[in-house]
């Protein structure tokens, strides 16, 4: 595919995100109860954080009192946090036992949109975004991606673990665009488990 027709078709998806209210809003996924979620944020949220788990990555499970911590610190800030998981055959009750053990209650998507992945061709779990909206001459918010890629640098590769991570790329790509800047791309790439779209 062109480099032409692959911009189009990022474009095309970004359009589709549009927040409801429009006539182009998108069903994202689902909720944990399994009903469809139409919104990611308000009018009021400053960032969207989305982060890619699998209720059976013990890898991304590591990571799961790093994002509750997250997600209280920068709640107050209108950033909405959301868990999404992208995997195959993951069911909301498998997932709301998984944060029940972890004492989680954050948001949750499963079954994430086409035009979602599109937007943040996320291949990992975990694995994280940011996204941030913009607000069009008629009134409508659409999305727009200001960073994808690790947590932080705790796994250099599978089987190699830091005893505590040094850079600590979401918390700081989160706090650049809450200031208005620009979120710098990770040093690494993620480090975890494949994304299965399909069995």
């Amino acid at each position: 595919m062109s480099r032409k027709i692959l911009n189009a078709c990022v474009l095309v998806a970004a359009s589709l995100l549009a927040y409801p209210g429009s006539a182009t809003a998108a069903t994202y996924g689902q909720d944990g109860s399994g009903h469809p979620v139409t919104q990611l944020g308000t009018r009021e949220t400053r960032a969207i954080v989305l982060v890619f788990l699998a209720s059976d990555c013990p890898i991304s499970n590591r990571y799961l009192p790093e994002l509750k911590r997250l997600d209280g610190e920068f709640a107050h800030q209108n950033v909405a946090f959301w868990l999404i998981y992208p995997n195959y055959g993951e069911t909301a009750k498998a997932v709301r036992e998984h944060l029940a053990e972890f004492g989680i209650s954050t948001r949750v998507l499963l079954k994430p949109s086409p035009d979602l992945m599109a937007l943040i061709p996320a291949t990992i779990t975990p694995e994280a975004a940011i996204l941030t909206t913009t607000v069009g001459h008629d009134g409508n918010q659409t999305l727009a991606k200001a960073y994808l890629g690790r947590i932080d640098n705790r796994y250099v590769e599978i089987g190699r673990e830091r005893p505590a991570a040094t850079e600590h790329d979401l918390e700081q790509a989160i706090r650049a665009v809450l200031s208005q800047k620009s979120a710098k791309k990770a040093d690494g790439p993620p480090v975890g488990c494949g994304i299965v779209s399909r069995p």
